[in-house]
């Protein structure tokens, strides 16, 4: 029939042997191949595999070889069964067996060579909720086995292949839920194969764990901040062992997950690498080996603390069979807005489930994916008896205006980011905000001082995470240092470690440094600002006219001079002989912390649980009436608690 004329190919055929055509039809179709790569200065070549081959160990050992063998000489492996010898009766119709068909094939060589994604090609563009052609029909974007599998109405089979697209997704299904994830996306449109790889959102996505990716049915702002405050009220309805109880399943959901959220984290990361991001932001966007390990542990530590709702505070005999008495209670809704760092998100959620508040987090675009990620995994820990609504997460940045006017239904604003960010968030809301803009740390180095102490603790200051709001950014050093030679050694320290140094007035001329523009800057990196100061009072003073009230040290063996740093430096913590970085609600023993306040209302320095809380007064009485204050003996008598 190859060679025959058109003329010929009108006449009766006998019925032909397909074992016999698929050994013929299998070299032009090689030849297509070879032409079509060409083209692109490629090489092809030709894997013929039966359903028997997989059944032997050694041919599965050996194709892994030959396949990253021919990769590494990027020559493409083009596979296909070989039915001219295949056992198989019917090959159209016969499924038994390994594989039956190029899908379950494709499925098949996935999971042997450990691919990192399989793309099914199509006629169609991805996987529809009925037949393609039917107007009515919807492109599923992500397939959730549970939810699709009985939705789906499959239409005819493709005229060029076995199965059509039921053969595709039961291929993606048995590959997704293997690890393998899985796109089927339409083989005709151009670039689709590169959209994938770019993460475009077309075609469909199977994935193991694809619920966790569809996006939630868009709420309004108004409508996600009363659902967070009718389940805080159920929230804060539950026995005190049953709030633990949500922390610790939250904690453990996400070391189950730790691959899932690596694999998203690390997707942002590349991005925000692609997009020229700076490092300082790309440091606090990365979660880091361990994080999520340490996260679990800090929640583990919050969940054993003892339980903040409904404490008594204080008890008082008003009058005879008159107590009242001052308990702690949850703020309400808290919306929190935060930049880069994901793991923030954990730490402020955690915060909010123990001190039962309701939360609407807003996340910065560059942490998208692992925000989204790290969200479902909480709120599926939540128990239906509170409901995941507890904590809405924004991802648009045209939300935050409207959230911004509810101070109706939103007790609180947390801003954690740039100043620019919360300055604006404090010009546009009537809600209370707390937080701070900048992190201008100073670490204050006296004139008595082991200097070997100075080094450790200026090096942990500044080196052990930069991008940190915690870091030192400005080094003040007593003049004496200058004359001892003591200053150069701690700049030759810290430029050893990769630190720029800037100068202030004095120390750049002193040192030879580029002079600093402003002393009110926070680097967020490896560099920091060097001055030269008198004495602790100067050092004081420029403190306050130059600091963020943040967090501020004193190195010195001085005890009085310590003790007027102590006492007279205005910030929310003030440190003697230690490295700024253990200003940390963690590091403070609690728990975790949902922002460091410079504010000096309500809560300052770490905000952990205690910071979420306010209170209010229970009156038990009698039948007591006031009528006048004639009928009533006060004693105010003070009762234990």
């Amino acid at each position: 029939m190859v060679n025959s004329s058109f003329a010929d190919l009108q006449k009766p055929q006998h019925e032909l042997d397909g074992k016999a055509c698929a050994a013929v039809g299998q070299s032009g179709l090689m030849a297509l191949y070879d032409t079509l790569f060409s083209q692109l200065d490629v090489t092809s070549s030709q894997l013929l595999v039966t359903d028997y081959d997989f059944k032997e160990p050694n041919f599965r050992k050996q194709l892994s070889e030959t396949v990253n063998s021919l990769l590494d000489l990027k020559v493409i492996p083009i596979f296909n069964e070989n039915d001219a010898i295949s056992t198989r009766k019917a090959p159209y119709e016969d499924s038994s067996g390994i594989f039956w068909d190029n899908d379950s094939l494709a499925a098949l060589l996935a999971l042997e060579l450990k691919a990192d994604l399989l793309i099914l090609l199509s006629d169609v563009d991805g996987l529809y909720s009925g037949p393609p052609s039917d107007p009515k029909s919807k492109i599923i974007h992500t397939y959730i086995k549970e939810k699709h599998q009985g939705e789906i109405t499959f239409g005819d089979k493709s005229r060029l292949g076995r199965g059509g697209m039921t053969a595709k997704v039961k291929a993606a299904v048995y590959a997704a839920y293997a690890g393998i994830p899985v796109v089927i996306v339409g083989g005709s449109s151009t670039d689709n194969i590169l959209k994938v790889l770019e993460g475009k959102r077309v075609g469909t996505l199977f994935h193991q764990h694809a619920h966790f990716l569809v996006p939630e049915k868009h709420t309004s702002a108004r409508e996600m901040a009363v659902s967070a405050r009718e389940c805080s009220r159920r929230l804060q309805g539950l026995p005190s062992h049953d709030r633990r109880k949500i922390l610790l399943d939250i904690a453990d959901a996400l070391e189950a997950n730790v691959d899932l959220i690596k694999g998203e984290n690390e997707a942002d990361v590349a991005a925000a690498e692609q997009a020229g991001y700076e490092k300082s932001l790309i440091s606090r966007l990365m979660l880091k080996p361990g994080k999520i390990s340490g996260l679990s542990k800090s929640i583990r530590v919050l969940a054993d603390m003892e339980d903040p709702i409904g404490r008594v505070l204080s008890r008082t005999e008003l009058a005879d069979g008159l107590i009242l008495e001052k308990t702690s209670c949850p703020l309400g809704v808290l919306l929190v807005v935060f930049e880069s760092r994901p793991d923030a998100l954990v730490q402020i959620a955690s915060l909010a489930i123990r001190s039962g508040n309701g939360l609407l987090l807003k996340g910065g675009k560059e942490a998208m994916r692992s925000n989204i990620i790290l969200h479902k995994i909480i709120t599926e820990a939540i128990p239906d008896t509170v409901g995941g609504k507890l904590i809405g997460l924004v991802t648009s940045r045209d939300e935050i205006p409207d959230l911004l006017k509810l101070d109706d239904v939103i007790d609180l604003v947390v801003p954690r980011g740039s100043n620019k960010l919360v300055s604006q968030i404090k010009e546009s809301t009537k809600i209370p905000v707390l937080g701070h803009a900048d992190g201008i740390c100073h670490v204050y180095v006296d004139k008595s001082v082991n200097m070997d102490m100075a080094k450790h603790i200026i090096l942990d200051a500044k080196v052990d995470y930069p991008a940190a709001c915690n870091a030192m950014e400005t080094l003040l050093v007593h003049k004496h240092l200058l004359e001892t030679g003591a200053l150069n050694e701690l700049c030759l320290d810290l430029k050893v470690e990769g630190v720029t140094l800037y100068g202030g007035p004095r120390a750049s001329t002193a040192l030879g440094i580029p002079k600093v523009s402003s002393f009110h800057h926070e680097y967020n990196s490896m560099a920091c600002t060097v001055e030269i100061v008198d004495d602790v009072l100067a050092a004081i003073d420029h403190i306050h006219r130059h600091g963020s009230g943040h967090t501020d040290c004193i190195i010195t063996d001085d005890t009085e001079a310590a003790d007027i740093f102590l006492r007279q430096v205005d910030s929310a913590a003030v440190f003697h002989n230690a490295s700024t970085r253990f200003c940390d609600g963690a590091r403070f023993g609690l728990g975790a912390e949902v922002g460091i306040s410079t504010s000096r209302i309500h809560a300052r320095g770490p905000v952990g649980v205690e910071g979420l809380l306010t209170t209010r007064w229970l009156l038990r009485g009698s039948g007591q009436a006031v009528v006048g204050d004639k009928g009533v003996v006060y004693t105010h008598k003070k009762l234990a608690v």
